[in-house]
């Protein structure tokens, strides 16, 4: 299913038709999310004040060969908003609610930064149903420097105007190098600028104060599921030792450090991280039934 897009009724008598915009009732959240390709099943978790638009070159890699499901987390583009605080578990359970609704009995899960921090309660909480995990550019946790990191940046965001936010997180999450693009850098930066549904700076907030308080380092150990962690060598919002960290809790995973890279990996690596992804889940696809 692609983006909802507007088309002409079949009369006109009523004026123009729009599709209806896809959301499932998941664990008490509206949550919009969009399904590409068909095949196994690829669960894709996005992170902090993205939505699922931030997915759009990987989908143009991965929907030939698999059915794609991303979607907006709580707090973010024209998925339900809310007051109080939560964590990173109950976004698990928002994500794994989703599954649900669209009978995903099991998937191969991937998730970015705050997007990987989810996969983790995710797979922690239903490892049955987690095929395999890809952790991109995340961390199994910080303690009490996360918490205060997280209090300073959401202070920090929430005194900015707009322009200001984009450009702040762009700075923090982009390559010099591609600060140096000046089209592409550009266009990017018209269309984060121009988002129809742009976050609020509270629930920025929110969403930041539920990743600082994320921690699964002590319970990593229980993951028995095929593991790769892609961590960015130029990471300024998750440092490249996270990565390498998060890796070494979890039996058996596979660590690979895109060289170079910045947090966005998803924008400025999308091919290598698509390449990555496709490959991890056909090395450990079942094989076929029948097959000796």
């Amino acid at each position: 299913m692609e983006s909802p897009k507007s088309a002409s009724g079949g009369s006109g008598a009523a004026g123009p038709y729009t599709a209806p915009v896809p959301t499932a009732e998941a664990n008490g959240q509206r949550l919009y999310y969009e399904v590409h390709g068909e095949g196994e099943p690829l669960l894709c978790v996005m992170g902090l004040g993205a939505d699922s638009r931030a997915w759009i070159p990987e989908i143009a890699n991965w929907k030939g060969e698999r059915k794609v499901v991303v979607f907006d987390n709580r707090d973010v583009g024209r998925s339900s908003h809310v007051e109080e605080p939560y964590e990173v578990a109950d976004m698990a359970n928002d994500s794994l609610a989703l599954a649900d609704h669209l009978e995903l009995e099991s998937f191969d899960l991937v998730g970015m930064s705050l997007g990987g921090a989810i996969a983790q309660e995710m797979a922690l909480a239903a490892p049955e149903r987690v095929r395999t995990l890809s952790l991109v550019v995340t961390y199994g946790g910080s303690g009490p420097h996360g918490e205060a990191r997280a209090r300073v940046l959401g202070k920090a965001v929430s005194a900015l105007n707009e322009e200001e936010r984009v450009d702040f997180l762009m700075m923090l999450t982009f390559s010099e190098a591609f600060f140096g693009q000046t089209e592409q850098f550009t266009r990017l930066r018209q269309i984060l600028l121009d988002d129809p549904y742009p976050q609020p700076p509270e629930a920025f907030a929110r969403q930041l104060a539920a990743a600082g308080r994320h921690e699964t380092r002590d319970r990593l150990g229980q993951l028995s599921m095929p593991v790769q962690v892609i961590g960015a060598e130029r990471d300024q919002m998750v440092p490249v030792w996270k990565s390498a960290e998060l890796a070494g809790l979890i039996p058996g995973a596979r660590l690979t450090i895109l060289e170079g890279a910045p947090h966005a990996v998803n924008i400025e690596r999308a091919e290598e991280l698509s390449r990555l992804v496709l490959d991890f889940v056909a090395e450990h696809a079942p094989a076929p039934s029948g097959t000796p």
